[in-house]
């Protein structure tokens, strides 16, 4: 994780877009996530990315609507060259026979490194709404990590299964290696 940003000299409408393309940056790679993988039915792990798009598209609208009521068209100063995977899982995380345990998995990952991207800016802000701001982001990304907790508790022993190979014949070793 990583951003261009000087926290020191960040104002509101700055923290503001940068925090609507932290979340723009995530639901796009779930979104590719999602597209890679598909969804044959709402338990598996391509139903789990599509909420996760679902979930930060929701949090990036709302910080929209937020900077537009104080700022208005004014342009952003931020872009999203600006920043690199704060809160986006790792494009390699998934594949294609991943499990829906594991979806999740990946999600309260890219969850907890929000968190800890808001707590380290935090030492480094000096504007009082901007730390403001960053503690409140900080709180609700803990509240994003106690949920998707939850619910990796609750789920079934069978959401740790991937998905087989339906091709795979059983009787033939992998070609990557030979056979006994």
């Amino acid at each position: 994780m990583s951003t261009k940003i000087d926290f020191s000299r960040l104002a509101l409408m700055d923290a503001l877009d940068l925090a609507f393309l932290i979340e723009v940056e995530a639901s796009r790679r779930y979104a590719l996530f999602a597209g890679q993988l598909g969804s044959r039915d709402g338990d598996d792990a391509g139903s789990v990315f599509e909420s996760m798009v679902a979930n930060e598209d929701k949090h990036g609208e709302a910080l929209a609507k937020r900077r537009f009521a104080l700022f208005g068209d004014a342009p952003p100063k931020v872009k999203l060259d600006d920043i690199f995977d704060v809160e986006a899982p790792d494009v390699t995380a998934p594949s294609w026979h991943i499990s829906q345990l594991r979806a999740y998995e990946i999600a309260l990952k890219s969850e907890e490194k929000a968190y800890a991207f808001y707590d380290q800016a935090l030492r480094w802000v000096t504007e009082p709404d901007v730390k403001a701001l960053f503690e409140e982001l900080r709180a609700e990304e803990a509240e994003h990590v106690q949920m998707l907790s939850d619910i990796v508790a609750k789920l079934p022993p069978s959401a740790a299964i991937g998905l087989e190979d339906l091709d795979k014949d059983p009787y033939k070793p992998p070609r990557d290696r030979e056979p006994y």
